[in-house]
């Protein structure tokens, strides 16, 4: 624990430096903060980015980052909750945040602008110990069926990806929305994020996670669609800053999260 609080303020000295050489001008406050405040959308629906602390609280790489950018900008923090990256999307042109933090889709690009990624993630599927699937190949068949959270970005891809096989949406959404249908209706496997399905196999034996991945998810910041080009521009550099600095890596190492940091664009 000792060793996570020097390696944030390490971090956090760092990045102080950096940004003070670049100060938010009017117009990338205008764009980023309109209100004189960062209303930060933050969800719950992917245990690699965000997680739920005793208090209730979020902390996390996302909320990390919603922070420290709130800091840089020199305004306060509004976290605005939300269950899911689904649901946060819906939100995206109801003027209820000005930063949120979902991965990168071309359907959602019709509504909100992104950064560059911060985070890879990979979306994998589990099935059943004793299924006949050996490959993520194997899975896109007539007659196969797949839960998925509905709205996340798995949902997303899938809809575009499959040819054969039928999604089955939770209208819960989230990273792991998919092993519900895929226990209580028996279906042929579930579609989320590696790490967390690699938990729920190790913890029950009698399902297993595929090998390989049907997607790489590269975790984002959004802002709404419409917002100016020096919120943009100064959003970018502080994602590939966070990334060169090492905030990125430290805040997963914190949240004890194995993700991988995004490479530099």
């Amino acid at each position: 624990m000792l060793r996570y609080l020097i390696l944030a303020i390490a971090a956090m000295t760092t990045i102080g430096s950096a940004v003070a050489q670049t100060a938010p001008t009017a117009e990338v406050l205008r764009d980023l903060a309109p209100s004189g405040r960062l209303r930060a959308a933050i969800n719950f629906g992917n245990g690699v980015l965000v997680q739920r602390a005793v208090d209730g609280t979020a902390v996390g790489v996302s909320p990390d980052l919603a922070v420290a950018l709130a800091k840089h900008l020199g305004v306060p923090i509004d976290f605005v909750i939300f269950p899911s990256a689904g649901a946060t999307f819906a939100a995206a042109t109801t003027d209820v945040w000005d930063i949120a933090f979902i991965a990168i889709d071309p359907q959602r690009a019709t509504d909100v602008s992104f950064s560059p990624p911060y985070v890879i993630i990979h979306g994998a599927y589990l099935v059943r110990a004793d299924a006949p699937f050996r490959e993520i190949a194997d899975i896109d068949k007539p007659g196969v069926t797949v839960g998925v959270g509905e709205g996340s970005i798995y949902d997303l891809y899938l809809s575009r990806a499959l040819k054969n096989a039928k999604l089955v949406r939770n209208p819960k959404g989230g990273a792991t929305g998919g092993i519900e249908p895929f226990i209580e209706q028996k279906l042929a496997a579930a579609a989320g994020v590696r790490d967390p399905l690699d938990a729920y196999a190790k913890a029950h034996p009698d399902v297993r996670v595929l090998p390989g991945s049907f997607q790489e998810i590269r975790q984002a910041i959004a802002t709404p669609k419409g917002r100016g080009v020096a919120g943009a521009a100064y959003l970018r550099a502080f994602v590939e800053t966070m990334k060169a600095t090492g905030f990125v890596a430290d805040a997963l190492a914190r949240s004890k999260q194995t993700a991988s940091v995004a490479p530099a664009e």
